[in-house]
């Protein structure tokens, strides 16, 4: 086994242990029969504490959807009535809606979505009221007087299911899973998608890039919990280490950072109200639960508030409002306990904040260019990169060095030259010798001239006269 391929088995062996470990302990749900205000919607101290109702003066979430990318939620639950608007089965063990509950923790999803946009409900006895769309938009927190109403109690959801914390039946990895959520909620419409999932490790699986890079491009808020030191997670990890993602931290009920139910890191944006909580249950039951997998919900559902109020304001906007507006806690300015600081979400709804165009979190975008350079291995270590299969792998580039010349390479030259002189030369003087000889030829009349004497004849002085040939 390559370093590379046990590397990648220990990332996925963390993300599957601990997925939903931002999420409610078991030990911390008390379950119960549906109840009235007293008993469950006076639990709900976050509504006032952080800012919540005076927001609402501002706006419900109408005309948003939020995408809930959790255990599958149950659309049955009378405070969910009207919610949910969409849905898919990403792990291939539930429901093609995403409605059924599934996995190590089936009641997660359900408790994640009446925080986020429960509407809560009539009780049977109670005499039936008119509807509010007489006087406005249906289904706003006065709805419903019991049970669980929550942050965005006009948004839809959408519920994404997977199969997470325990071996899928369906055969569908955690790494396989999350990315095909997130780009089947942003391709169906979410305008926030709320991840009440962590793990472990920081790292994710190079598979995650493109699909939060996408959710970045189509300009989707995703919000993440940063995980809790009770399972495990005593530094923040993945999905809530990506860049651009709007990491929550938890805080106890007295606003401090939670011992339990919060875990630290530098990507923590935000904090919010992570113990004491209460939720509902599939089949219409609620619990009592902690954990910022509560937390999460919380920001999510202001996240909604500020799409419904400004529904043309960027992503990196939303949550630049969102930090900005914060208070400041723990260190001064933004530390790895509470981020930003806590949320306050009527100064988030209502206070001047100037414009942004920049991700005051980052952007996954710039950080796939600085640190993946088209390394496409899941999570090969430095010393054994991955070539791309973007562009050719070349050669390393060497630099020439010279070499002295070999006494072959010089000799034989200088002979070749040498020989063509000389022969040269030998053309010269055999032609020298040819014209002598030439010039010696005596007359064909005979070796020694006409008269024998040897001497030739003297020419006739007057050729015309003459009967001898010239």
């Amino acid at each position: 086994m390559t370093r590379a391929t046990a590397r990648r088995r220990r990332t996925a062996s963390a993300l599957m242990a601990l997925a939903l470990a931002g999420g409610a302990s078991t030990a911390a749900l008390t379950l119960a029969a549906p109840a009235h205000a007293d008993s469950w919607r006076d639990k709900e101290y976050w509504l006032a504490e952080s800012g919540i109702t005076k927001a609402w003066d501002v706006s419900r979430g109408a005309g948003v959807k939020v995408a809930v990318i959790d255990s599958g939620v149950d659309g049955r639950h009378p405070d969910l009535g009207g919610v949910l608007a969409g849905g898919a089965d990403i792990s291939g063990a539930g429901k093609a809606n995403g409605q059924e509950s599934i996995g190590a923790k089936p009641e997660h999803g359900t408790l994640v979505a009446t925080m986020l946009a429960g509407r809560g409900h009539q009780a049977p006895e109670a005499t039936a009221k008119p509807s509010a769309s007489a006087t406005g938009p249906a289904a706003g927190p006065a709805a419903g007087p019991d049970g669980v109403v929550g942050v965005a109690p006009e948004a839809q959801l959408l519920s994404v299911s997977t199969w997470l914390g325990s071996a899928n039946p369906g055969g569908k990895s955690d790494q396989d899973q999350i990315p095909e959520a997130v780009r089947w909620a942003v391709d169906n419409g979410a305008r926030v998608i709320n991840i009440s999932l962590g793990s472990t490790s920081p790292e994710w699986p190079q598979s995650w890039d493109a699909a939060f890079l996408y959710a970045e491009q189509k300009d989707v808020v995703i919000v993440a919990a940063a995980g809790n030191r009770v399972g495990g997670n005593v530094q923040v990890g993945a999905p809530a280490t990506i860049p651009g993602v709007l990491t929550v931290a938890g805080l106890d009920r007295t606003g401090a950072a939670s011992i339990d139910s919060s875990s630290q890191g530098i990507s923590i944006g935000v904090a919010a109200p992570a113990e004491d909580l209460v939720g509902g249950l599939p089949g219409g039951g609620y619990a009592d639960w902690a954990g910022t997998s509560g937390a999460t919900p919380i920001v999510s559902g202001v996240a909604a508030l500020i799409r419904s109020k400004w529904p043309e304001m960027s992503a990196s906007q939303v949550i630049n409002r969102i930090v900005t507006t914060a208070k400041d806690a723990g260190a001064p300015g933004k530390d790895p306990l509470y981020g930003f600081g806590v949320l306050n979400a009527e100064a988030a709804l209502k206070a001047d904040v100037p414009e942004t165009k920049v991700n005051p979190l980052g952007s996954i975008s710039d950080w796939i260019r600085v640190h993946r350079r088209g390394n496409l291995a899941t999570t090969a270590p430095a010393a054994e990169p991955a070539p791309s299969s973007a562009a050719p792998t070349l050669p390393e580039a060497t630099v020439p060095v010279a070499e002295k010349p070999s006494q072959l390479d010089s000799a034989v030259p200088a002979a070749v030259v040498l020989g063509f002189g000389a022969l040269l030369v030998g053309i010269v003087v055999a032609a020298a010798f040819q014209l002598r000889a030439a010039m010696r030829t005596p007359p064909k009349d005979g070796p020694d001239g006409p008269d024998g004497t040897g001497k030739a004849e003297p020419e006739a002085v007057n050729p015309v006269d003459s009967s001898k040939p010239s």
